[in-house]
């Protein structure tokens, strides 16, 4: 289950460019490694991101986890919905299960595209 239409993370981000903004989430994946979500921390609108750091935190049944910013930019919307109901990126991880739009400032080149983050998923199922 990888969308063809996303970028991805080594560190098993998504991101769906949409004009100039992008959304990001966890992939399915993270989501199926992590188990049942209980928690979700997510950076506040206005916040600014930077590729590769830390952007927030996901708790499960399982283990915590770090959430890591796929590029630069800018946060302008955060998935409320998850604060309340963080199994929606268990149910949905590609869809209602979104956890921030940003405006991306950076470049996207580093991101994987969907073959070589499936190479990526098989290497780390192996």
């Amino acid at each position: 289950m990888i969308p063809d239409d996303l970028l991805y993370t080594r560190t098993h981000e998504w991101l769906k460019q949409e004009g100039e903004t992008a959304l990001v989430g966890i992939t399915h994946f993270a989501q199926e490694q992590l188990g049942d979500l209980t928690f979700i921390e997510l950076p506040a609108p206005g916040d600014t991101i930077e590729a590769g750091e830390e952007m927030g935190s996901i708790e499960s049944v399982k283990a915590a986890s770090e959430i890591y910013a796929p590029v630069d930019g800018d946060v302008l919307e955060i998935n409320e919905d998850l604060e309340s109901a963080p199994e929606l990126v268990n149910e949905d991880p590609y869809g209602e299960g979104w956890l921030i739009r940003i405006r991306p400032s950076g470049d996207l080149d580093d991101l994987l595209s969907p073959a070589e983050y499936a190479d990526l998923v098989e290497s780390e199922t192996e």
